[in-house]
């Protein structure tokens, strides 16, 4: 399942999301424009190696976790998560405030690599991107706006189908792809085809902890829009 937009206009225009889109389209393209082999070794630099991270003694280690936010693998990766973020970060952001918001989509990127390190700590894989904080933005969406509804495409088979589906039921759906990949990655490792599902699991359970610390108290909590509906079908 695609997103395509949600049905539930901010009421503020969303300075921090767009920051954050900023920030990582720029350390991409920087790192992109470096070439193939001095781009893997900014990554290496500048990603989280979680081996290094809990036995190693690089003195820069610490900073990683922060770093390796804004940094992603490739075109589809980045893609893919920015538009996420400006799906669902607007609202969220709403509700929170720019720094409020800004605070928390960082302390869930920092939850997420703590999940995957304490579940892979002696992989030598670099581990970077923004889908983490990005879980975590999903998790305070649900909670806040449960209700709102996201056109979504769906494939099947070879038909095209847009729906509107509830949140709550999008984000779901996503959150048990992650605890299912993730499980079962478990027998070999902690990730599997360079994919951290257990980021994804932290991130997002940190999101659905934390908005409850910053969110405002008084604010419409919930996009409520009408009942599902397929909009559209293709062949």
């Amino acid at each position: 399942m695609i997103p395509l937009r949600d049905m539930n206009p901010a009421r503020s225009r969303p300075v921090a999301t767009y920051a954050f889109i900023a920030i990582n389209v720029i350390v991409f393209l920087y790192q992109f424009s470096l070439g193939e082999l001095h781009g893997q070794e900014f990554v290496e630099r500048f990603g989280v190696v979680p081996v290094e991270l809990v036995y190693g003694d690089h003195p820069g280690s610490w900073i990683t976790p922060l770093t390796s936010m804004f940094l992603h693998g490739g075109w589809l990766h980045i893609i893919g998560n920015m538009w996420f973020l400006h799906i669902f970060g607007d609202n969220v952001e709403d509700n929170l405030g720019k720094v409020r918001y800004a605070l928390f989509y960082v302390l869930c990127g920092l939850a997420a690599v703590g999940a995957q390190v304490l579940i892979d700590p002696t992989s030598e894989m670099p581990m970077v991107g923004a889908s983490g904080a990005i879980a975590g933005v999903l998790g305070g969406y649900v909670t806040l706006h449960p209700r709102a509804r996201v056109l979504t495409l769906v494939p099947i088979f070879i038909f095209i189908q847009f729906v509107e589906l509830p949140a709550f039921f999008f984000i779901f759906v996503w959150f048990g792809y992650q605890l299912l990949m993730g499980f079962t990655s478990l027998g070999a490792a902690a990730s599997q085809g360079g994919v951290a599902f257990f980021a994804h699991i932290g991130g997002f359970l940190a999101g659905l902890a934390l908005i409850h610390v910053f969110r405002r108290r008084g604010n419409p909590t919930d996009g409520f829009r009408p009942p599902l509906r397929v909009a559209r079908e293709w062949r």
